[in-house]
């Protein structure tokens, strides 16, 4: 197993869709509680969540690009852009 860090970024003006979104987001992540070692939301100047960032513990990265493509806000549309990246914690510690 590895930790992969995944990053997600909210479209232009799509916070409306992320909060009609939110509920069905959580369950989902509630299902890989032992997976997910660190997750929230990346926010704007004005402090609204504007993306997602997800620390991953998974086999590989086809996994996490499976994972993020099932999320609810993947499915909604809500993400511009997302990018997955092996992680190697060198300072701290990932719950």
């Amino acid at each position: 197993m590895a930790i992969f860090v995944l990053t997600c970024i909210d479209k232009p003006a799509s916070l409306p869709l992320r909060m009609a979104t939110r509920e069905a987001h959580l369950a989902y992540m509630a299902g890989f509680a032992g997976q997910v070692r660190l997750a929230g939301p990346l926010l704007d100047a004005a402090g609204d969540p504007a993306g997602s960032l997800i620390f991953m513990e998974a086999a590989d990265i086809a996994e996490v690009h499976g994972f993020s493509a099932a999320d609810p806000y993947a499915l909604a549309g809500l993400f511009e852009r997302t990018e997955v990246r092996a992680f190697r914690p060198s300072v701290g510690t990932l719950g």
